[in-house]
């Protein structure tokens, strides 16, 4: 098991992606954000999933993204799974917002109960080779499809076949250039598909 901190996520415009996480979200020192100007293009490999109690706090969130400016890729449904929606940032970051509940039990609170971090990965073997090798535990694996990693930091960490992830967003599944997104855990790495990670000792010099 390892520390999964917080997430930095670059964008290109800084003064208008803190107006909008603060009113979308508001996910405190979980969510990180630094200018950057490195060119990305499509689907940028990962996803990032608030889970909440019920479908009151999925809309409750969705809305207040779209509000905020975000774009609707998939609007807020039942599914076998539960219920929830999935919404693009101005910046380009991919959201989804959902849980497991189908009936409301109360009034929406807005409280997220998780982050999730799910990162598209070309070969699922691979990678969850390489997170092993860094210390990290699986917790629920399931094949070549999908691998959940335990862990004790405030953002939890899954991979995802990169194709199949790209389906759950809504987008088609290809991209090119920066991911525009650095973990921050206990260790200094890149991982086999191009996602960095940086140690707590060397988030400050990300701007974090």
């Amino acid at each position: 098991m390892t520390s999964f901190d917080a997430i930095t996520l670059e964008v290109a415009d800084l003064a208008a992606a803190e107006r909008f996480y603060a009113n979308a979200f508001g996910l405190g020192s979980r969510l990180r954000l630094r200018e950057s100007q490195e060119p990305a293009t499509g689907f940028r490999g990962f996803t990032l999933s608030l889970t909440v109690a019920q479908p009151a706090d999925v809309d409750v969130l969705l809305g207040g993204a779209i509000d905020a400016g975000a774009t609707v890729l998939k609007p807020a449904a039942k599914s076998m799974w539960g219920y929830g929606g999935v919404v693009q940032a101005p910046d380009g970051t991919i959201w989804k917002v959902a849980t497991s509940q189908k009936k409301n039990t109360g009034p929406a609170t807005g409280q997220i109960e998780d982050v999730v971090l799910l990162l598209g990965a070309t070969d699922i073997v691979a990678s969850k080779q390489c997170y092993l090798d860094q210390g990290f535990t699986v917790e629920k694996s399931f094949g070549r499809m999908y691998v959940q990693f335990a862990g004790s930091g405030a953002v939890k960490l899954g991979l995802y076949r990169r194709r199949a992830l790209a389906k759950d967003a809504g987008v088609p599944p290809e991209g090119s250039g920066s991911h525009r997104i650095v973990m921050i855990g206990a260790q200094q790495f890149v991982d086999p598909d191009g996602f960095a990670w940086a140690s707590g000792q060397t988030a400050g010099q990300l701007g974090a």
